[in-house]
């Protein structure tokens, strides 16, 4: 097992890692870039899965309450605390721009796909045909 040290080293880092992986994600959302944001969920789903693990919270509860203050580098871990909320805003901005592109696609649908007969919307079948309301009704003329 690592030290307590080598674990908040290492948490630190990871919180850093993650807080640079949040402002790609942004980028690469922004820039519609779906093979970089796809890469970068990999590697925050690695950062979560290290976060996740109990070993580093039970150290830190154990030399917490032990009163190993010496030891103990309580400011370490309250960094990495304070990198884990700003963390927290930069997912909720980065959701909030996934959301907003999603209505955006959800409405962009809506338009394409409905049976208004006074929408000049045209839609191609999946062999390239012209397939709306306009183009069945001229087919029935004939």
């Amino acid at each position: 097992m690592q030290s307590l040290n080598q674990a908040l080293s290492q948490s630190l880092h990871k919180a850093n890692s993650l807080k640079k992986v949040l402002s790609s994600e942004f980028e690469a959302l922004k820039e519609q870039n779906l093979t970089k944001f796809e890469e970068l969920q990999i590697q925050k789903s690695e950062i979560f899965t290290f976060f996740s693990q109990d070993s580093l919270f039970d150290q830190i509860k154990t030399r917490a309450g032990a009163g190993d203050s010496q030891e103990y580098p309580i400011d370490v871990w309250d960094e990495v605390m304070d990198i884990l909320k700003e963390c927290k805003t930069l997912h909720q901005r980065n959701e909030i721009l996934i959301n907003s592109k999603l209505d955006s696609i959800r409405s962009a649908l809506a338009t394409i796909q409905s049976k208004d007969p006074l929408s000049s919307v045209e839609i191609y079948d999946k062999l390239g045909k012209l397939k709306s309301s306009r183009s069945n009704n001229n087919f029935s003329d004939a």
